[in-house]
């Protein structure tokens, strides 16, 4: 890192507050044009002048910047199911991945559109995966927002909503539902004979291998009066099923089939 002097510091504040423009300055004094920018920063804070903050910056949680309730709703849900916060040496910031298969690019374009209505100050991208993308957003406050994040993977440890979190999901059950359906849950055709006759029924399924995460998607299930059972994989009670006739027609309503 390149230090400078007290005083090409002062002269360059000097220059600032006689309005000089910042890349007139750098070009001036040879100082890059990120250290101007931070010392007219400091310099304005410290004589108590208003600084605006970037909006990327801000942080719903840390700063009050709204947040879109609905759309991150459905964001906390596929980040339950596929997501995971990642922050790379090389990155300046984490990075919030949602990885989602090419076979429903449908569920992929919603998800970027829910990023983007969540992050919109933040650029978004997809990363070409095998057979599937990831889709990412950028953000300092990606923990704040998503306090679920931690070491190791999400059915090794506790996964439990904070107060606001649930506030969130209980006024957005179906939005919520929507992101653990489209990352973890699925909607299939069964079918069965009966006198000879063949009958097929829909029925959706959530699977997840942690328990809190099942808990919380079979909590809300129950708030929206949808009716499911637990069904075994071997003798683990991974999957979430839901086949009465009016709760597909609910799902059906509210979710429908991946696309």
């Amino acid at each position: 890192m390149e230090f400078h002097s007290p005083e090409v510091r002062q002269t360059a504040l000097s220059l600032l507050r006689g309005g000089a423009r910042n890349a007139d300055v750098a070009r001036q004094l040879d100082v890059p044009l990120g250290t101007i920018g931070y010392w007219k920063h400091q310099d304005r804070a410290k004589r108590g002048e208003r600084v605006d903050i970037r909006p990327s910056l801000l942080c719903p949680r840390c700063d009050g910047r709204a947040l879109a309730h609905s759309a991150y709703a459905y964001l906390l849900g596929l980040y339950l199911g596929d997501g995971h916060i990642s922050h790379y040496a090389k990155h300046k910031v984490p990075s919030l991945m949602i990885t989602l298969d090419d076979t429903w690019p449908g569920i992929q374009d919603e998800a970027e559109a829910a990023l983007r209505t969540v992050f919109p100050h933040n650029a978004t991208c997809r990363v070409r995966h095998s057979g599937a993308h990831n889709i990412k957003v950028y953000f300092k406050h990606l923990p704040c927002l998503f306090p679920q994040h931690g070491p190791g993977r999400k059915h090794e440890r506790r996964i439990v909503l904070e107060d606001w979190q649930q506030e969130i999901v209980d006024a957005h059950p179906w939005a919520f539902l929507r992101g653990l359906i489209h990352s973890d849950g699925c909607r299939i055709t069964n079918w069965t004979v009966r006198n000879g006759k063949r009958y097929e029924y829909p029925r959706y399924f959530f699977t997840n291998k942690s328990d809190d995460i099942r808990r919380l998607c079979t909590d809300t299930l129950t708030k929206v009066g949808v009716e499911w059972t637990v069904l075994a994989r071997g003798v683990d009670p991974f999957n979430v099923s839901v086949a009465r006739k009016a709760s597909v027609a609910l799902m059906d309503a509210h979710i429908g089939p991946k696309y």
